[in-house]
């Protein structure tokens, strides 16, 4: 054993620190906190807090510390939410930009309302619902759960009941479950349901109440077309589909990209999904929605079809990696707007970098694959302007953002 101090937090939320054999990460801890550990390789356990940081605060949920979901709810919200600024600001450091951040917007407690839930079996043959152990295939319970909205809190003992007539592999079946304006949207994966069964599920799923319940890609019951809101247009949303995971996120990152548009009159909306942002921007701009899933894009078009008092919307299908709108096609808008996944855009930025689009804005979950892309545009002449992150991922270490840049 050897007692060491934390440097800083790493940016999978687990403390830094150096040791007698070098760099080593410390779960748990804070920076500045003197922690006696043993090692593990280049990971440690945590013996005591020797010397706790100041910011330190009880936990608030149970699980913490065992559940996977969250590994940073032992930290102030003033420390917690300059750190995920700090996170945004670092990575464009570490590609040559000297970004201005602003603060965080947080999010509340029980606003999660898209979650991942893992459901396994056990040695003793009874499920567990939550999210994986740290490090681990296995499941830790997350009854009460403090990050995901109440309505899927109180699902979780109904996905036990689902899954017991399903065949589930020994890692767990994968439960998406989106809580909707009509009620949950379940999707499964990872779990095949056997012919006998499938009139016992049918049953089980419109006993508890679900808007819609599907498998493998498979809609098996759709008492109500799972419905959200986007700029308050109402969209028929597909099984599983990607939403932006709490509502007041959503809100903050169409803002700012409502706001950076500005007065612009066609607008290319990139990575569109169902129409997150598309709907909103079309309130004023005349909007080219491109997205590759064709069934978000056919939600968007039934929305828009049945909507009021916007702007023509044109939708693309089209996978953005492998034929990314050319500069010869973004010639004819007057901002280009685009929110891919993890990996960010490259070969889309590189060819906006190509283009004379006056007003670009990228809204990312990783702000590493942001601030790569924004500096293909930046070394083409674009000027960065302050760049907004929002703490869509409670208590975790990543963060969203969004970052504006404008040119001529």
């Amino acid at each position: 054993m050897e007692t060491v101090t934390v440097a800083e937090i790493g940016h999978k939320g687990d403390g830094v620190a150096d040791s007698t054999a070098g760099r080593i990460f410390v779960p748990m801890s804070l920076p500045g906190e003197a922690v006696r550990i043993e090692q593990a390789g280049e990971r440690a356990r945590v013996i005591e807090i020797v010397t706790p940081s100041p910011d330190r605060v009880a936990p608030p949920c149970p699980h913490f510390g065992l559940c996977g979901g969250c590994s940073l709810q032992h930290w102030a919200e003033p420390a917690y939410l300059e750190f995920k600024r700090q996170t945004v600001a670092a990575a464009f450091a570490d590609r040559g930009i000297d970004a201005t951040v602003l603060p965080t917007v947080a999010v509340a407690p029980r606003s999660r309302r898209r979650a991942v839930i893992a459901v396994q079996r056990g040695a003793d043959g009874r499920f567990a619902v939550g999210f994986r152990e740290r490090l681990s295939h296995k499941v830790a319970p997350a009854a009460g759960c403090l990050v995901v909205t109440q309505a899927i809190v109180d699902a979780m003992p109904k996905l036990i009941r689902i899954a017991d007539m399903l065949s589930v592999p020994a890692k767990g079946a994968i439960f998406t479950v989106i809580d909707t304006e009509t009620g949950l949207d379940v999707a499964v994966a990872e779990a095949r349901l056997p012919a006998a069964r499938r009139q016992d599920v049918i049953t089980a799923v419109l006993s508890l109440g679900f808007a819609r319940f599907s498998i493998d890609g498979e809609t098996l019951v759709e008492a109500r077309p799972p419905q959200m809101r986007f700029g308050g247009v109402a969209v028929a949303i597909p099984a599983g589909a990607f939403v932006q995971a709490v509502a007041s996120a959503e809100e903050a990152l169409s803002n700012r990209v409502v706001e950076a548009v500005g007065k612009a009159k066609r607008v290319a909306d990139l990575f569109a999904g169902s129409g997150t942002f598309t709907l909103r921007l079309a309130r004023g701009a005349h909007v080219h929605a491109v997205e590759s899933e064709a069934r978000a894009l056919d939600a968007l078009s039934r929305a828009a079809r049945h909507a009021q008092g916007l702007k023509p919307i044109s939708i693309e299908t089209r996978d953005l990696y492998r034929r990314p709108l050319m500069a010869k096609e973004l010639a004819k808008y007057d901002a280009v707007v685009f929110d891919p996944p993890r990996d960010g855009a490259a070969p889309q930025a590189k060819e906006l970098a190509k283009s004379a689009v006056p007003i670009i804005v990228a809204v990312s979950c990783n702000p590493a694959t942001l601030a790569r892309d924004a500096r293909y545009l930046i070394d083409a002449g674009w000027r960065l302007g302050p760049v907004q992150p929002v703490d869509q991922f409670l208590w975790s270490h990543h963060v969203e953002a969004v970052a504006v840049l404008t040119k001529g």
